[in-house]
């Protein structure tokens, strides 16, 4: 299956062209710009310079959080505009778990750990294990924070492999409690459309109408709201 892949659910953007679980092409930029200025000109270059027709593509794959709310609503949006556009289906995955399927290089021994910064003294995280070449889930996505992750970790007794943009609050908690860990190399240290990509090799995918943003806590304007409902009572 080709599979144009999106990613953008945190300060990174990138966009991933995959056959058949072959990485192709892959277009990468952290420089902080706005993903609706980036995002879709990285995709149209990568077609354009692989000189594959937009009418070959059989799906498109997008990170649909948890992360960034603004970014994941851009890359959600493209994919489903895409979708639509060009009448294939869509194939939405967790930031996580894509972020897992970059640490293959790890070993069976470590315990995957990706962190994003959530804000509010907490991480988004998921914990894997590689099993057969491939990251095996040990627990949902979840909101959580540094000390509690540290501590869960240090209770399983085993190295731990840490990647993602809240990589130094998690390595510092680790380090703290005395867990040994590795902080991924930098080129796969933060979420890329690659990921995305092989994450979304074996999902099945769905028309573009049931892609949906995952946020897992409520947002900023949202959390504000509920709070002022609550002075007024």
């Amino acid at each position: 299956m080709l599979i144009l892949a999106l990613e953008s659910s945190a300060k990174a953007a990138s966009a991933a062209l995959c056959r058949d679980g072959e990485l192709i092409a892959l277009s990468y930029q952290r420089s902080g710009l706005t993903h609706s200025r980036t995002l879709l000109p990285m995709a149209e270059d990568i077609l354009r310079n692989t000189e594959t027709p937009k009418e070959t593509l059989e799906a498109v794959a997008v990170a649909c959080g948890p992360g960034s709310f603004t970014g994941i609503r851009i890359g959600v949006a493209s994919a489903k505009g895409l979708c639509w556009g060009l009448d294939i289906p869509a194939v939405g995955v967790s930031t996580l778990e894509a972020m897992a399927f970059l640490a293959l290089c790890a070993g069976e021994e470590p315990v995957i750990c990706p962190v994003m910064d959530a804000r509010r003294s907490q991480l988004y995280n998921a914990l894997f294990e590689l099993r057969g070449g491939r990251p095996v889930r040990l627990c949902a996505d979840r909101a959580v924070s540094a000390e509690e992750l540290a501590g869960e970790l240090s209770a399983l007794g085993r190295p731990v492999w840490v990647c993602g943009d809240g990589w130094q609050i998690c390595a510092d908690a680790l380090t703290r409690r005395g867990v040994g860990h590795t902080v991924a190399p930098e080129p796969l240290r933060f979420q890329s459309a690659a990921g995305v990509a092989m994450a979304a090799a074996d999902k099945k995918p769905v028309g573009a109408e049931e892609l949906l943003p995952v946020y897992l806590r409520l947002s900023q304007a949202e959390r504000e709201r509920q709070a002022k409902l609550k002075i007024d009572q």
